[in-house]
C-alpha cells in the first residue's frame, strides 16, 4: 500500500513539473513576441559605418568619417570627430575659445563610451584644449569612471598634456560686457548651444560615443551639467544603440536622458521615436520647459538615426554613404 502511494505521489509530482515546464516555456515565448517592435518591421539591412552629432558639426564628422572609412573603430572616429570643436576658437561653447563662468574661468566637461560599456569622463578640468583624450584616458588607464576638478588636471599634466589658457580675447570680451547686469538667462539655441554629442557605427558593427563641453556661459564655479555623466548626456549599449543630448543640462539629469533613449529603442522604438519620447518625459517633469531647450540625437545597431528637442533650432549632422549632411530637427514646440 505504501508502494502504491508512493508511485502515485511521484507520478503527480511529475505531471505538476511537466505542466510547470510547459507554463514557463509559453511565459518565455510570450515575453519574446513582445520584443517585437512597435514603430516597423525589424530591418535587417545594416547601414554602416554611420556617425551622427549634435547641431551642424560637418567638419567633426568629416574628421571622424576618415577615421571609419579606413574600417578604423568607432571609439577612435568619435574621439576624432569632436577634438575639432574642442580645438576651434570660433566655437564658442567647446573646448579653447568656450565661454567662461561668472569668474572668467573656463572650465571642460566630456565623457567617452566604448561597444564594452566601459567609459571615461572629466568634469570641471580647466587649462586642457583636449578633455575628450583625458575622459579617454581615465577611461583606460584608471580604474575609475571619472575625475573632477584639480585632480582631473593632475591625472592630465601627469600623462602629458599641456597646461594653457582656454579663454580667447572674444570670450573674454563678452563675459565683460555680460559683467554690466551679471544677468543669468541663457538664451535658447545660443547659450543653451553648448555641447557637440557624437556617436558612430564602424564597419564591424560597433559603437562609440563621445560628449564635450564648456559647459553654460556664466555659470556658478563649479557647476557641472549632463554633459560628463553617463546615461544623461551620453550612453551607449551595443547591443541596442547609443544616444547623446545638448542643451540645457540640468533637464538631461533629471530622466537620465539617454539611458533612457537608449531603453526605449531596447523596447523595440526606432531611434527617431525613442528621441521623442525623451523629449516628451523631459516636458512633462520641466513645467518651464518653454524656457529651456533640449535634443536628442540617436544611433542604433541597424544604422538608423533619429533626433528631436523641444524648440525649434537645434539641428544635427550625419555622414553615411559618403553623404555628409545637415538636417534640421524636429521639435515638441512648433
Amino acid at each position: 500500500m505504501k508502494s502504491r502511494r508512493k508511485f502515485l505521489k511521484n507520478t503527480a509530482l511529475g505531471t505538476f513539473l511537466l505542466g510547470g515546464s510547459f507554463s514557463l516555456s509559453a511565459i518565455n515565448r510570450s515575453r519574446e513576441s513582445e520584443k517585437a517592435t512597435p514603430d516597423s518591421a525589424v530591418n535587417k539591412t545594416v547601414n554602416k559605418p554611420v556617425v551622427i552629432s549634435t547641431w551642424r558639426n560637418l567638419a567633426a564628422n568629416q574628421a571622424a568619417w576618415e577615421v571609419l572609412a579606413k574600417n578604423g573603430s568607432a571609439l577612435d572616429a568619435v574621439e576624432a570627430g569632436v577634438k575639432i570643436p574642442e580645438a576651434d576658437p570660433d566655437d564658442r561653447s567647446v573646448g579653447y575659445g568656450g565661454r567662461p563662468d561668472r569668474e572668467g574661468k573656463v572650465s571642460l566637461d566630456a565623457c567617452i563610451m566604448d561597444q564594452h560599456s566601459n567609459c571615461g569622463s572629466v568634469a570641471f578640468l580647466e587649462h586642457i584644449k583636449h578633455p575628450i583624450s583625458v575622459a579617454r584616458m581615465v577611461m583606460e588607464k584608471t580604474p575609475h569612471a571619472m575625475l573632477a576638478g584639480e585632480g582631473a588636471l593632475q591625472f592630465a599634466l601627469e600623462n602629458g598634456f599641456e597646461k594653457e589658457n582656454l579663454l580667447t580675447e572674444k570670450s573674454e570680451q563678452e563675459w565683460r560686457e555680460w559683467l554690466k547686469k551679471s544677468e543669468y538667462k541663457p538664451v535658447i539655441n545660443i547659450e543653451n548651444h553648448d555641447t557637440i554629442g557624437m556617436l558612430a557605427l564602424d564597419s564591424h558593427g560597433n559603437l562609440s560615443g563621445a560628449c564635450t563641453t564648456s559647459g553654460a556661459a556664466y555659470k556658478i564655479r563649479g557647476r557641472v551639467g549632463d554633459s560628463p555623466i553617463i546615461g544623461a548626456g551620453l550612453f551607449v549599449d551595443n547591443e541596442v544603440g547609443a544616444a547623446t543630448a545638448t542643451g540645457l543640462g540640468e533637464a538631461v539629469i533629471k530622466v537620465a536622458g539617454t539611458h533612457l533613449v537608449v531603453e526605449l529603442m531596447r523596447q523595440g522604438h526606432n531611434p527617431q521615436k525613442a528621441c521623442e519620447l525623451a523629449v516628451e518625459r523631459v516636458i512633462s517633469k520641466n513645467p518651464d520647459y518653454k524656457d529651456l531647450q533640449v535634443g536628442f540625437i540617436a544611433l542604433n545597431k541597424q544604422g538608423e538615426c533619429g533626433g528631436y528637442c523641444i524648440h525649434k533650432g537645434f539641428s544635427y549632422a550625419v555622414f553615411d554613404k559618403g553623404n555628409n549632411r545637415a538636417i534640421d530637427s524636429d521639435s515638441a514646440v512648433k
